[in-house]
């Protein structure tokens, strides 16, 4: 059985480890545990991994944010996945820092990354897991917070929620959403 899980990002050493960037962040993470490399493909840099007798197509798109759909809807076509096996990994501002969120669909909450798959998918019934970002920033520079560097003190809690948020991916794929839910959303 195919799993897709895809961190949204956008590519480019400027954006490397800011908030917006959490989605790429918790996929390298899990690669490196995973002891697998990114390859530059088409529409993004893919890995490939086992965890028992699943198989997980790792995509860090290369179609910068607001594009996301693109390489989403391409890839679930080319390694034939169904909706029901993609996870959505994207940061949220209406989360506090680290907080996490799995959902089995809902809106796009005003995340550009997720209205393009929305649009290019037809639908908003797709799992995504939020980490929240917080939001402490002053009125309009929103930009500027999400495409910033995580402080100093987040820096030190974030490998452990970004070791959280492996935790869930993996039981997404191994016992579904419904316990992944269950289990995990009120941690």
């Amino acid at each position: 059985m195919k799993y897709l899980i895809v961190g949204l990002g956008n590519i480019g050493s400027e954006y490397h480890e800011t908030r917006h960037n959490i989605g790429f962040m918790i996929l390298d993470a899990f690669a490196k545990a995973s002891n697998v490399f990114f390859t530059e493909k088409r529409y993004g840099a893919v890995a490939e991994c086992r965890i028992k007798n699943k198989q997980l197509i790792l995509l860090k798109p290369s179609t910068y944010m607001n594009l996301s759909g693109n390489a989403v809807r391409y890839w679930m076509n080319e390694e034939k996945i169904p909706l029901e096996n993609v996870l959505i990994l994207v940061d949220d501002l209406a989360l506090p820092f680290g907080s996490l969120r799995l959902k089995a669909r809902g809106s796009a909450a005003g995340h550009n990354g997720l209205k393009n798959i929305q649009e290019l998918l037809g639908t908003d019934a797709y799992a995504r897991l939020r980490f929240g970002i917080g939001n402490q920033f002053a009125k309009g520079a929103q930009i500027d917070f999400v495409l910033g560097k995580f402080t100093t003190e987040e820096q030190t809690t974030l490998p452990a929620r970004i070791d959280l948020a492996i935790d869930m991916l993996k039981s997404f794929c191994l016992a579904g959403i419904n316990i992944t839910m269950n289990q995990f959303n009120n941690k």
